[in-house]
């Protein structure tokens, strides 16, 4: 019978069992299976050319987005690539199959595959401008994943030149402003700031639709914010920041507009208006923690994860879990900094369970969480752990940034060790402040002044820890890097206590304690690496007291000493005595599936009291 139908209508057979796959693919929950089937028996039919691509098409998406059936759903699109390439006025189908195949291609790893068949898209769409600049973008990226940045650079400006010739000003501030976050992940400085400033002129220029409009400049003043911040400048990146956070409020009050713009090149979008409210919540949050604002770091990351949690029910694009995976890494240096452990602990767990999920993921953050790991094992007193860690991190970074906090960090493992002069002094050397430091970053430079601080405190060599510790206070006053300015303000009185100079040691420490935004974030050294300063500081105040003869504030400063020598000490024995502080032996390969658990605290405690 349905055959006779198609005789007699070539087109209502296909319409009824284009109707009934799409019924079957759109039912609460999805019959794929029936799906399938009706796309398959259109093949019965013997369906012209254009027919029988777009089914090709349509069944290898399915398959794809669907299925775990990946070599049918590959069959379908190569069928789908091949047949419609010899059809002309096909476009549709012909790139959409490309782009799709490629995509397939990538996740079975053969991009060996995928790298030539966008080229040859790319080379025949250049009359269609919505898919020659998607396939553009999409071959930019996959270089992006392999590394390949220079390759991704040329491509995107050549996307750039493209839009400007077909007249999208709109996604030419895309092709820029994607050129210009590559540039700043290789750190090319130098071509950066004349590219943002253009892509600066063409958003403010651009008169379209007012959403796009405000999310280039999203786009615009993140890549500001998080070049200030890798620069370590948390104080001049303030205007900016709030440049961001009244954007994404203006954003959030604009309805989507369902004009298609009369450019077909201009029909992207950079981010969904969700996606861009989470981003903003982790920029914020990182300049929080930079700054040493740890509760508002907290206050942000709530509300960020749990954003994030809504998203995920509903989305599972892969960079709501890379929003994840970075937001938590902040909230668990803010919690090691804060003094808690064991809740630090099992968020690096759960850093673990998310990178287990996802190869890439854990690619890209690997080093940072064995660094994570390694800061845990220095607060728990673990130093053997926390050098293979650190040693761990080292060899899976490429990040110079990175490998400067990991180096300064390790730094700080051997002076508490006190017997690895030749290993520390090798690492100080590649990152003297004074002369040819790595890394541009204001806030790690002065972080380095201070490792040579402490090291020059606990050798005895007062004169000389005292012209490193005023040139990090000196530093971090500059940039509001509260952290450092806490601990250089403690340790600078603890040597004048020592010197017997208890007038300076006195300003220095009564300084520290009137600045709520120093005593939130007492527990740090360096970045984040010894508890033992936020020891120091109310047992020199109690010390400096008895010698001035105030024994009721003597008395106040030995009870805080005493009650966060408590804290610090109960937390530690709940952290040892979770499964979850096995991690911290683990120094090779994926994330462990199972940890398990152990009878007790295996660590001293005696250096923390």
């Amino acid at each position: 019978m349905m055959a006779a139908a198609g005789a007699e209508a070539p087109d209502s057979w296909y319409l009824a069992l284009l109707g009934f796959a799409e019924h079957f693919r759109t039912s609460s929950p999805p019959k794929i299976r029936l799906c399938v089937h009706c796309l398959q028996a259109v093949f019965q039919f013997k369906p012209p050319q254009r027919v029988e691509a777009r089914t090709h098409l349509q069944l290898g998406s399915v398959l794809y987005h669907h299925t775990k059936n990946s070599e049918l759903a590959r069959t379908h699109l190569e069928k789908a690539w091949f047949i419609s390439q010899q059809i002309a006025q096909f476009e549709d189908v012909k790139f959409e199959a490309a782009s799709l195949l490629s995509e397939l291609y990538c996740q079975q790893n053969l991009v060996d595959s995928a790298k030539p068949l966008l080229r040859k898209a790319i080379q025949i769409s250049q009359q269609t401008p919505y898919w020659h600049c998607r396939l553009l973008f999409q071959l930019a990226q996959l270089h992006t994943l392999e590394k390949d940045l220079v390759s991704a650079c040329d491509l995107l400006g050549v996307g750039a030149e493209y839009a400007r010739v077909v007249g999208s000003e709109y996604t030419r501030a895309l092709f820029l402003l994607s050129k210009g976050m590559l540039l700043l992940m290789e750190r090319k400085l130098q071509e950066v700031h004349p590219l943002l400033t253009l892509c600066g002129q063409i958003v403010e220029t651009w008169q379209g639709n007012p959403i796009q409009k405000e999310s280039l400049r999203v786009f615009f003043l993140v890549l500001q914010v998080t070049h200030y911040l890798d620069a370590g400048q948390v104080k001049s990146v303030k205007p900016c920041l709030k440049q961001l956070q009244q954007c994404i409020q203006t954003i959030s009050t604009l309805h989507d507009d369902e004009i298609l713009p009369s450019n077909s090149a201009d029909l992207f979008h950079w981010l969904p208006k969700e996606h861009m409210c989470v981003l903003v919540y982790l920029v914020t949050v990182m300049h929080s923690m930079q700054a040493g604002y740890l509760e508002k770091a907290q206050k942000y990351t709530d509300k960020a994860l749990m954003q994030l949690e809504k998203l995920k029910m509903l989305d599972c694009s892969p960079i709501l879990s890379s929003f994840q995976v970075i937001l938590l890494e902040h909230i668990i240096m803010c919690r090691l900094v804060t003094g808690h452990k064991a809740t630090a602990l099992q968020e690096i767990s759960q850093v673990c369970q998310l990178c287990q999920q996802s190869p890439r993921l854990f690619s890209n953050h690997a080093a940072q969480l064995h660094t994570l790991l390694g800061l845990y094992c220095i607060s728990v007193n673990c130093m053997d752990n926390a050098e293979a860690q650190f040693t761990t991190a080292l060899r899976l970074t490429t990040h110079q940034e990175l490998w400067t906090f990991i180096v300064t960090n390790l730094a700080s493992v051997y002076i508490r060790e006190g017997n690895r002069h030749q290993e520390l002094y090798s690492l100080l050397e590649r990152i003297n402040p004074d002369h040819n430091f790595p890394v541009s970053s204001h806030c790690l430079r002065a972080a380095a002044f201070y490792i040579r601080g402490l090291l020059s405190f606990f050798q005895g060599r007062y004169n000389e820890a005292k012209r490193f510790l005023r040139e990090t206070l000196k530093m971090s006053n500059a940039e509001d890097l509260n952290r450092l300015t806490a601990c250089s303000l403690v340790l600078l009185g603890h040597i004048f206590y020592v010197l017997g100079n208890h007038r300076v040691t006195h300003t220095y420490t009564h300084t520290f304690f009137i600045l709520p935004s120093l005593v939130s974030v007492c527990v740090c050294v360096c970045v984040c690496v010894c508890v033992c300063v936020a020891l120091i500081s109310p047992l020199s105040l109690s010390d400096l007291n008895k010698a001035c003869g105030n024994s009721m504030d003597a008395h106040e400063a030995a009870q805080m000493h005493q009650n966060f020598s408590q804290q610090l000490l109960q937390d530690h024995i709940a952290a040892c005595s979770l499964p979850e502080h096995n991690l911290i032996s683990w120094t090779d390969g994926p994330p462990p599936v199972q940890i398990q658990a152990q009878n007790g605290p295996t660590t001293s405690l005696a250096s923390l009291l």
